[in-house]
């Protein structure tokens, strides 16, 4: 499993330019892909992959959602789990992954949606260059 085209992206809030108004979102980030490659004992149990941060921010919901399965893969492709929203619990965003390869790069496997959304304005606060890695696992 890795995630195409490798790189770090960035997602900034902007700033209401009228008082009483909320924090604009920003766009989420659809550059990434998650590509894979499964074989399953016939029989055996389907795999899944989840995602985790290596920390959380105070005040703002990070949200993931893989796409549905496209490219130039084959076999038995994973579900989407929809769009979660990411703690230091891993959690399932594709599952039912069989015996199946998604293709390599871009445009190959689960396009990714990367967001930011605030949670409670009562937690928000100034913060820059904060830096949160994401991490995905393949699993059964």
């Amino acid at each position: 499993m890795d995630i195409e085209p490798s790189g770090n992206i960035t997602l900034n809030f902007t700033a209401p330019t009228e008082a009483g108004n909320p924090l604009a979102n920003p766009t989420a980030n659809t550059t990434k892909w998650i590509n894979y490659t499964s074989a399953i004992a016939p029989a055996g149990a389907n795999r899944r992959i989840t995602a985790a941060v290596n920390s959380v921010i105070p005040g703002v919901n990070i949200r993931l959602q893989a796409g549905a399965a496209s490219g130039a893969g084959g076999g038995t492709l994973g579900t989407s789990s929809g769009q979660v929203t990411l703690t230091t619990t891993p959690i399932t965003i594709i599952s039912g992954i069989g015996g199946a390869y998604t293709g390599n790069g871009a445009n190959n496997g689960h396009n990714l949606s990367i967001s930011l959304a605030p949670g409670s304005y009562n937690n928000l606060a100034t913060l820059a260059n904060t830096v949160v890695v994401i991490t995905y696992t393949i699993t059964e």
